[in-house]
């Protein structure tokens, strides 16, 4: 066993440059891990300036000078962060008040239609089954509305944070967007002078993983945007919240979208009923699904990551357990790394390698 072990580890990490990139990722994940929450501002300023630097390249690509592109893609970050703070939030949080207040009716409702299914089934479901399985409905939700209604700024500790993360993170994205290029060059003078594989993997990561994130943004964007005036014209209640859940829906292939068509459903037929209006909701709903999987995501992400599906929910289920909604944020752009490192990764010596060694 232990010759296995050691053959394996020659095999393997030999390349020092391997071995280097091995450790780094070791020490990174640890810094995360242990580091995570007091560098979290950091972290998010950095995430932020990466997205946002393709303008800066584009607008200086078109003569502007750096610093002029950068106080204008700064500006326009923090009329997005201000809009986000002072209307988005709140009036999403007040929706979403509003609707664990209605929940309790909302469950009665509910149990109102299925008490008549003892009467037309009587052989496989009983009415007294049907409301234990209500009563516990309506214990959580009260619970979570308790929450929800009791949840304030003063209770928590994280006010202070919170004040952090708005006054520290925008600082930091403009000095990351300003000075990059020289913290980039820098960190590069730690680093080996041999680095095949490391500029492999960043070259393979770079531009997908960029246009990835960006575009996923877009596309959050513009799918709430949408969503929201959509459901705003139709007249339906928590249109905002029913909004900011399609677009985040987005972030997760495959299920998100099946997910949030049951709360869109689920209010509108509380709202309606077996109305017209509620067809045209869901038909509406169907269209802006439809565009958004045929025609914005071929259009934002030309050039896909290629991972299989498989690849993509496991990701999406290891980092999000991990990590939470940046960790199912990030999850295929963490795959797409772990992919590019396996990829990059030197293996056994090949018919021709070995010859070179063996005439060197």
């Amino acid at each position: 066993m232990r010759a296995i072990f050691s053959k394996w580890i020659e095999r393997y990490f030999s390349d020092e440059e391997a071995l280097f990139l091995f450790l780094l990722l070791g020490a990174s994940l640890l810094i995360i891990l242990t580091l995570g929450k007091p560098l979290a501002p950091v972290f998010a300023g950095l995430i932020i300036a990466f997205l946002m630097q393709g303008g800066v390249d584009w607008l200086v690509k078109r003569r502007v000078p750096h610093l002029v592109a950068v106080l204008i893609l700064f500006s326009g970050f923090l009329s997005f962060l201000l809009a986000l703070t002072l209307i988005v939030v709140p009036l999403a949080w007040k929706q979403l008040s509003n609707l664990f207040n209605e929940l309790p009716g909302m469950v009665q409702e509910v149990q109102a239609m299925l008490l008549v299914l003892p009467e037309q089934y009587p052989q496989w479901i009983s009415e007294s089954q049907i409301r234990e399985v209500m009563a516990l409905a309506s214990s959580e939700l009260s619970s979570a509305g308790q929450w929800v209604l009791t949840f304030s700024l003063n209770s928590l500790t994280g006010v202070m944070t919170l004040l952090v993360y708005l006054v520290l993170v925008p600082i930091l994205v403009f000095f990351f967007l300003k000075d990059g290029r020289l913290l980039v060059r820098w960190w590069a003078s730690f680093l080996p002078k041999k680095r095949k594989m490391m500029t492999k993997v960043w070259d393979e990561m770079d531009d997908q993983i960029a246009n990835y994130i960006r575009g996923k943004v877009i596309e959050i964007f513009i799918v709430g945007t949408v969503t929201y005036v959509a459901f705003l014209f139709l007249g339906i209640n928590y249109a905002a919240l029913l909004g900011i859940m399609v677009g985040l829906s987005v972030l997760i292939p495959y299920i998100g979208a099946a997910l949030v068509t049951l709360p869109v459903a689920l209010i509108g037929f509380f709202q309606w009923g077996w109305s017209n209006e509620f067809m045209y909701l869901m038909v509406v709903y169907g269209v802006i699904q439809a565009l958004d999987g045929n025609a914005l995501v071929p259009w934002l992400f030309s050039e896909a990551v290629n991972l299989h599906p498989i690849s993509i929910i496991v990701a999406v289920l290891v980092f999000g357990t991990l990590w939470g909604f940046w960790g199912v944020f990030f999850a295929i752009p963490l795959a797409t790394l772990v992919k590019a490192i396996m990829n990059a990764w030197p293996g056994p010596l090949d018919a021709d390698d070995q010859s070179v060694e063996e005439v060197s």
